[in-house]
């Protein structure tokens, strides 16, 4: 029970996933893109899950709002019986990078919450459980904030955004922080909810290093609504799974 509550926190909140060991500065990537951030809305998702044959279901709901200077993201799920699973949020700046979050919330069922902070001025990303530190170099993410950023930089690619191509970034989790890669592996249709019907997707993986036991993570952004993301599947070494399904979309 408690690897399938960890999997559906991680599946319900939007790439939260569980990250590896931390990252020696020398392989903290800065990579400056074109970015398009898509419009403010509130997305609602549907869960399912699969873990040693026991079924979870629930749902999670998402706030994204944005204007020229200013983003806040608000994530939460829930399941049948169990009640709130994950409590998630990212706040920040826009910049010249896109997202420049100023502070990451991390919630998950029956644990204290954790807090990363980014000290713009001081250029320091700290932690409210463990003393590590991190440069803040431009364009860092946190684990909630990286699937938006990825979102506009696709809105921006345009052409540049296809099969095979890959995009790299410096992502900061609960207590420490690593380099993900996201690689493109083409157009599919996706089975989103009743009010949205089979979606054009682009299918983008982030595969877990080499010897790395990470969850692999598959997402699909839709071009034709603001290439949100309609669907996510997180998937375990033992080929359990979460999966998150796009049922609605309120523009803000």
């Amino acid at each position: 029970m408690k690897n399938v509550l960890k999997m559906a926190g991680a599946g319900a909140v939007l790439m939260t996933v569980v990250g590896g060991p931390a990252v020696a500065a020398e392989e903290h990537p800065a990579i400056k893109r074109p970015f398009d951030l898509p419009p403010s809305a509130d997305l609602t998702y549907s869960i399912g899950a699969r873990q040693r044959g026991f079924n979870l279901s629930g749902d999670a709901t998402l706030t994204w709002r944005v204007n020229d200077s200013k983003y806040a993201i608000s994530a939460e799920s829930r399941v049948a019986l169990l009640g709130k699973l994950t409590e998630n949020r990212s706040t920040g700046i826009v910049d010249n990078w896109g997202l420049a979050p100023t502070e990451y919330y991390d919630k998950r069922f029956r644990k204290d919450p954790t807090t990363a902070t980014f000290d713009r001025d001081g250029k320091t990303i700290t932690f409210s459980d463990g003393d590590k530190t991190y440069p803040i170099k431009g364009g860092e993410q946190d684990r909630v904030s990286v699937s938006w950023q990825l979102v506009a930089v696709a809105r921006a690619a345009k052409d540049k955004f296809k099969p095979g191509s890959e995009w790299q970034f410096f992502v900061i989790g609960p207590r420490d922080a690593d380099p993900w890669t996201f690689r493109v592996v083409g157009r599919e249709k996706v089975q989103a909810g009743a009010s949205l019907g089979e979606v054009d997707a682009v299918h983008v993986m982030r595969a877990p290093p080499p010897g790395s036991r990470d969850q692999s993570l598959d997402i699909w952004l839709a071009p034709g609504h603001e290439w949100y993301p309609v669907k996510l599947r997180f998937t375990d070494n033992d080929r359990d799974y979460v999966e998150q399904t796009l049922e609605r979309i309120v523009k803000k």
